[in-house]
């Protein structure tokens, strides 16, 4: 099961937006969805995407999703397993995700997502206390295609939005994680977690 987590500072909070764009860049939300769990005529279910969210009005939330092949992305009004799956679709689920939670409790919204209130540092300490070898992406990390495949089969990988990971909290994680880098190009949140699906399928992991 390969893992990423992804950092908003800006994405709203709340379920009561419309436009992308303006809550926080939830755009960008929307193609990391797509690219965590999309490739052409079928879904990947060894994929578990976990969103965390600093914007208002009620900061921290993270949701996490995971998917069945069988199933689809949940609640998005398309028929079951349908790939048939469009940006409007994910912003439509996200919302609901978020309206659907509830103080104090981490709330199964629908089936393989879940919501709750947990900020960044604590998600990756769960994650390691799972076992689980943690990546934080920086364009002045180790060369991902140097890190041993044995190492990657169970990885996190921790990437930001369109502002990058906050450079305080980047500091932190980087004395706390392996940072590894995609090579000198600057890419796109969503190119990042294509680029990765993509290097760990080459390995077969």
């Amino acid at each position: 099961m390969r893992t990423f987590v992804y950092f908003s500072s800006k994405a709203r909070t709340s379920g009561n937006w419309e436009d992308l764009m303006k809550a926080g860049r939830m755009d960008i939300v929307c193609h990391v969805v797509i690219n965590s769990f999309y490739i052409s005529n079928a879904m990947r279910d060894d994929v578990k995407l976990h969103l965390v969210f600093y914007g208002p009005p009620d900061p921290p939330k993270h949701i996490e999703i995971s998917v069945k092949k069988e199933k689809g992305m949940p609640e998005t009004g398309k028929e079951t397993g349908s790939l048939d799956i469009s940006k409007k679709d994910v912003a439509g689920l996200i919302k609901r995700i978020l309206f659907k939670y509830r103080e104090g409790k981490k709330t199964e919204a629908f089936p393989g997502c879940w919501v709750e209130r947990k900020n960044l540092f604590d998600v990756l300490r769960e994650l390691e206390n799972e076992g689980k070898e943690i990546y934080v992406l920086d364009e002045k990390g180790e060369d991902l295609r140097g890190i041993n495949s044995e190492e990657l089969k169970d990885a996190v990988f921790v990437l930001g939005d369109h502002e990058g990971l906050p450079s305080k909290e980047l500091k932190r994680m980087k004395k706390m994680y392996t940072p590894v880098s995609l090579g000198k190009v600057m890419y796109f949140a969503s190119h990042v977690v294509a680029i990765v699906n993509y290097e760990l399928d080459r390995l077969g992991i």
